[in-house]
């Protein structure tokens, strides 16, 4: 009896000491990729007042423009999740019960979408320039250590909950609204970088650039959309699966 009782308070420090560990590590994070997008965007406002054309300098337009990027949105809900899911973490490291089911969704949508993200621009867009992206260490944490820190927090963070498969369904939301949104507004924008009138976050979007136009981009958007899927499905597989 006195073994057993030794060894529960034992499993009980051990599983404390990591979530502790974990929380932090959340933090430490937000930190750092809120420290990327700050640098980015004072880098696009700096780039915004010194342009010497109307439409690159038009400040509104730059910032709807920055946080229409897919990188951009899905980092800065990486920021925000991480954030709470780490304070969550401190707070009821003794707490033996998983996280409560809103904050595994929203966990799991962010780390479909930085995933997403990071496989998306290591295939189609890394060397290419003019992606929105300047500082090269800033470059790195958005689509390379964020992605990873959060494929990490999947495989590995403690306290995760069991979600249900229509959990995927919420994951596919966003993406979708974003790619309405993208469609629909690229045609009323003028491109800062080339004055052309219409501006698309990434070239795979481009009905202009792609071969087929709107047709290629339905397809790009199509792979892109199953990919989110099958990340989304993923995440919620390893959520189901035994926690210590």
């Amino acid at each position: 009896m006195t073994t057993s009782v030794a060894e529960m308070r034992s499993g009980r420090a051990q599983r404390s000491s990591s979530t502790l560990i974990w929380g932090s590590a959340r933090l430490f994070a937000a930190v750092l990729i809120l420290a990327a997008i700050v640098t980015q965007l004072s880098l696009s406002i700096r780039n915004a007042l010194a342009a010497t054309t109307p439409h690159a300098s038009h400040l509104p337009t730059v910032l709807a423009n920055f946080f229409s990027y897919f990188t951009i949105l899905s980092n800065v809900f990486a920021i925000v999740a991480l954030a709470i899911g780490g304070i969550w973490m401190l707070a009821r490291a003794r707490d033996a019960r998983p996280e409560p089911r809103w904050l595994g969704v929203l966990m799991a949508c962010v780390a479909t979408y930085m995933i997403t993200t990071g496989i998306v621009y290591n295939l189609l867009l890394r060397g290419i320039s003019q992606v929105g992206i300047s500082a090269p260490w800033v470059n790195e944490v958005l689509h390379v250590v964020g992605p990873l820190i959060l494929l990490l927090d999947v495989l590995f963070a403690p306290a995760r909950r069991r979600l249900g498969w229509p959990t995927v369904l919420t994951i596919a939301a966003v993406p979708i609204v974003w790619a309405v949104y993208t469609l629909l507004r690229a045609n009323l924008i003028v491109s800062p970088v080339t004055g052309t009138p219409w501006w698309y976050p990434y070239p795979f979007l481009d009905p202009h650039q792609v071969p087929g136009g709107y047709l290629g981009v339905a397809g790009y958007i199509a792979g892109i959309a199953a990919a989110i899927l099958a990340i989304g499905a993923g995440v919620v597989a390893l959520s189901r699966r035994a926690r210590r």
